[in-house]
């Protein structure tokens, strides 16, 4: 079994709840799927990791994302590049400003002005949580030019970033889960 393979397979088995749910973009669904049930274990840290980089524009200066769902998969992406040599760094996207100090929405190491980005998140229902880390994040000077995530539920995502100018690259997408749904 290779890396992506059993990436999917820890997907279906750990994260994957084939019953009715209210997504947080309020639209319901017969599934839902706790992707943090695998990346946050050692395991799922590295597959996600490895992964993603093997996706990432060698441009790219950092890897940013909206917290929660992001966060691991920065973190993960970026110990990766440390060692293979490529060094990406970790930058947080604040839902809300920090209240005190430096009062920002990003957090993480400075980058020079127009140092390329990558945004990157869990699950993509509507793309708005990737659509306003791209917005923040340009809006600190950096320039988005990859958007990557674990899942694409195809349930317009992708079409909103495409409107927004930048094309969304999932390692998989609702149909392979679907493969598993099926079955149960």
């Amino acid at each position: 079994m290779d890396d992506r393979d059993r990436m999917l397979s820890l997907l279906q088995n750990k994260a994957l709840e084939v019953r009715k749910v209210t997504l947080s973009s309020g639209k319901e669904s017969n599934y839902y799927i706790d992707a943090k049930r695998v990346i946050l274990t050692a395991e799922g840290a590295y597959l996600t990791g490895k992964l993603l980089l093997e996706k990432l524009d060698p441009r790219v200066k950092a890897v940013a994302g909206m917290t929660l769902g992001a966060d691991p998969i920065v973190a993960a992406i970026s110990v990766m590049s440390h060692i293979q040599k490529r060094d990406v760094a970790a930058l947080i996207v604040r839902k809300e400003p920090k209240k005190h100090g430096t009062m920002r929405f990003i957090e993480g190491p400075r980058l020079e002005k127009g140092d390329r980005v990558a945004v990157v998140d869990d699950v993509v229902t509507t793309g708005a949580s990737l659509v306003k880390s791209i917005e923040r994040i340009e809006d600190e000077g950096y320039q988005v030019v990859q958007a990557l995530a674990i899942l694409d539920r195809m349930e317009g995502g992708h079409e909103e970033l495409l409107k927004a100018g930048y094309r969304l690259d999932a390692l998989f997408t609702r149909d392979d889960l679907e493969i598993k749904a099926e079955r149960d």
